[in-house]
């Protein structure tokens, strides 16, 4: 069975490998299945570089395909993934053939280019990497180029859509914005989410120095679509927009999302302009429903509502159809019954203190608790997150993604012990696993009749976790980007 999103025609990583050998063309096809794989893990020690350079010289070489589709560029710290997943639904309502590059994933790297809401399959992922791989070498312009791992990841999204046919590509930044990878096209609008501190080895330690690596997706002329943003954000993005006359619509001032009735299935809201002086307000689509929890999905819903009209798709049948088929893995997802077990990918204090709203409105009315499996990568405010989420759990697992930035177990659980999270009398509210796998086992031998198990801190946590309990692997679930 494929999973949500992937092509079912077409088998994943794992299933690749075998299919090779049973198709008998044996060693050969098999021996390029392993030369790939190598391949793009060896880019991996390239680790992360902001710039635009190699980017370009790459894709020139291969006959400068990001040219060949229109495309909606998003940037934000928070809500990219759900935002750029809508605006893709609408426009592939709408009858455009439609691409999408994401990133990061959660069990496998095909998740990260989807065309007409299917992912790429495994095999044509090897393709395209040797592909890409032998037009490197070919080429005489690019010398000793060596590429990150997410430059070329970037240029082969590019190619498959150039391939396929692909009208339209939604492209969302891997961090940042101004030296992001994906910033070498020229975009029919610009879309930044929310902003927050993220990311601030490379990208500031400000608010102001973020939003600056952010705004730097906005183009001369190309109208931008904010979701809510602090005030020292806007700023930044207003004076940005100014510079290049390029319209500017805020989430808040020239639309939003007024919500009729929120679930654990998704948020039914009304896309309108708000009301002003003399004006009552203009409700331009009632009753659209987005199939992600919690209250904030409706501003990314509604934001792409906004993008999609910037790019002139305003039918609201179009828009209708689009959001509420959109399935997007890793926020607040669903991956198991008995007991209640929920996946997400809050990475940051805002998405944290996001999820822990979520939660205490849909997930954990009086009397139910919560058993949490905690991940996070060293580099990220544990502080915040921890001060987020540890309040509403009765248990908390700690434990850490088979990943070089995974904060430790042991040191995850002194800090929060620091913190004042003591527990309970009587009560050992904390505990360690070495694993994700072993923090799964562990969390489910804690949870009783009616509790709710959250697995999250990290996408990587919530990515293992994922294939722990539907018992896949992949040799493509660790093709990710280092440092």
């Amino acid at each position: 069975m494929s999973r949500p999103g992937q092509d079912a025609s077409k088998d994943g990583p794992e299933a690749l490998g075998s299919k090779t050998k049973r198709a008998g063309s044996g060693r050969g096809e098999d021996k390029g299945y392993r030369e790939a794989l190598d391949y793009l893990y060896s880019l991996q020690k390239h680790g992360i570089k902001l710039g635009l350079e190699n980017t370009r010289r790459l894709l020139a070489a291969l006959g400068n395909p990001h040219q060949a589709f229109r495309c909606i560029h998003v940037a934000g710290t928070n809500g990219k993934g759900s935002t750029s997943a809508a605006i893709a639904g609408i426009l592939r309502a709408a009858g455009q053939p439609t691409g999408l590059f994401t990133s990061p994933h959660l069990m496998s790297f095909t998740e990260r280019i989807i065309i007409d809401g299917k992912e790429i399959s495994g095999e044509k992922t090897i393709r395209l990497a040797l592909s890409v791989r032998d037009a490197v070498g070919k080429s005489k312009a690019l010398g000793d180029l060596k590429p990150t791992f997410f430059e070329f990841v970037t240029a082969m999204a590019m190619m498959e859509f150039r391939e396929r046919g692909v009208q339209w590509a939604v492209l969302e930044t891997g961090m940042g914005g101004r030296l992001d990878a994906t910033n070498v096209v020229s975009p029919e609008v610009s879309v930044i989410t929310p902003v927050g501190i993220d990311h601030g080895q490379f990208l500031g330690r400000t608010l102001r120095e973020i939003a600056f690596e952010k705004a730097g997706i906005i183009k001369p002329g190309v109208p931008v679509v904010l979701g809510p943003q602090k005030p020292d954000c806007l700023e930044v993005f207003e004076e940005k927009a100014a510079a290049g006359s390029s319209s500017l619509y805020l989430y808040g001032r020239d639309f939003e999302a007024a919500i009729e009735s929120s679930s654990a299935g998704g948020v039914l809201f009304d896309y309108r302009r708000p009301p002003s002086p003399g004006f009552s307000p203009d409700i331009a689509h009632s009753g659209l429903f987005f199939p992600l929890a919690g209250d904030y999905q409706a501003a990314n819903a509604a934001v792409a509502v906004r993008a999609a009209q910037a790019a002139g798709f305003e039918d609201g049948l179009f828009i209708r159809e689009g959001l509420k088929q959109v399935v997007l893995p890793g926020r607040l997802e669903l991956a198991g019954r008995d007991p209640e077990i929920r996946l997400d990918g809050a990475h940051n204090p805002e998405a944290a203190r996001a999820l822990a709203g979520a939660l205490r409105g849909l997930f954990l009315p009086e009397g139910r608790r919560l058993v949490l499996v905690l991940g996070i990568m060293a580099d990220k405010d544990v502080h915040g997150i921890m001060e987020a989420l540890l309040p509403l759990a009765w248990k908390t697992v700690f434990t850490a993604p088979a990943y070089g930035r995974a904060m430790r177990p042991g040191e995850l659980r002194m800090r929060a012990r620091a913190m004042g999270f003591e527990g309970r009398p009587g009560e050992a509210s904390f505990s360690q696993a070495g694993s994700v796998a072993k923090a799964v086992a562990q969390a489910k031998d804690l949870c009783r009749p009616g509790d709710l198990m959250v697995i999250t801190g990290s996408f990587y946590t919530a990515g293992e976790a994922k294939m722990v309990l539907r018992r896949e692997g992949g040799r493509f679930s660790r093709l990710r980007e280092t440092l």
